[in-house]
């Protein structure tokens, strides 16, 4: 029998310990877990292995793991910030727009947005946008070119993807992950991770994937990410690509 460290004993006696208030408190009938147990007990179980979490707590693994996603879902829900949203797009500006963009080819989003405004109609360039999308009007001066499907197709093997993951420790505490993605070969690249991210961090993860990179930079040319404000300018020359601040939004993502 493997000899057990003194922090997995002194777990195992907390974890005894609130078994044991719990069941103090309803005797009778099946042990009903507050929210300060599931807490507690879901922070305990990241002092210890996964492998003894069957042994050690009174719940199944599969139980403690659902009382976390449910902990960071409580947290992280922003009830008091939510208000209602902007109003619906009449359907005769919709068409307008649309008409507009049919008429003008060489017309942009945002250019549809300058005309829009001097008959009167205040919108924004991104709700123009999301209308000529919904419409199957591709941005332009392509909409006779390649879609964006297209050239992903096409040059999948020269992009580079980069993006920030949210991830939750069982203390709820926020880390953001920096992540590279090759999209001919389908390679993931671990960045970095931090509690605070910023954009000169940011930049030398940047730099140190380059690095590792080696030769292999030669062979991309594009670097895809969204319009957070950590991608600056310097970050972007640091992978030696081109940079598309493709907004999330537009290509599908949030902006």
């Amino acid at each position: 029998m493997p000899i057990r460290s003194d922090l997995s004993k002194d777990v195992e006696l907390l974890v005894l310990r609130q078994e044991n208030e719990v069941l103090r408190r309803q005797l009778n009938g099946r042990p009903r877990w507050g929210h300060s147990d599931r807490l507690w007990l879901a922070a305990l179980s990241r002092l210890i292995s996964s492998c003894r979490w069957a042994e050690l707590f009174p719940v199944t693994p599969a139980t403690i793991l659902r009382w976390h996603r449910t902990l960071v879902r409580r947290k992280w829900t922003f009830t008091d910030r939510r208000h209602p949203g902007r109003p619906c797009t009449r359907r005769p500006v919709k068409a307008l727009i649309v008409q507009m963009a049919r008429e003008n080819p060489t017309w942009g989003h945002r250019r549809t947005q300058g005309e829009l405004a001097r008959l009167g109609y205040s919108i924004a360039a991104s709700t123009v946008w999301e209308i000529l999308h919904a419409a199957g009007i591709n941005p332009a001066p392509r909409r006779s070119g390649p879609t964006w499907r297209q050239f992903l197709t096409v040059q999948a093997h020269a992009i580079l993807a980069c993006d920030f993951l949210v991830v939750e420790t069982v203390l709820l505490k926020r880390l953001y992950v920096l992540i590279f993605i090759e999209h001919g070969t389908r390679k993931l690249h671990l960045a970095g991770v931090t509690a605070r991210p910023t954009g000169a961090w940011t930049m030398q993860q940047a730099r140190n994937l380059v690095m590792d990179l080696g030769d292999r930079i030669s062979g991309l040319r594009f670097l895809i990410h969204d319009r957070d404000p950590l991608v600056t300018r310097p970050f972007v020359r640091s992978t030696q690509l081109k940079g598309y601040g493709a907004s999330l939004r537009c290509r599908g993502r949030r902006g």
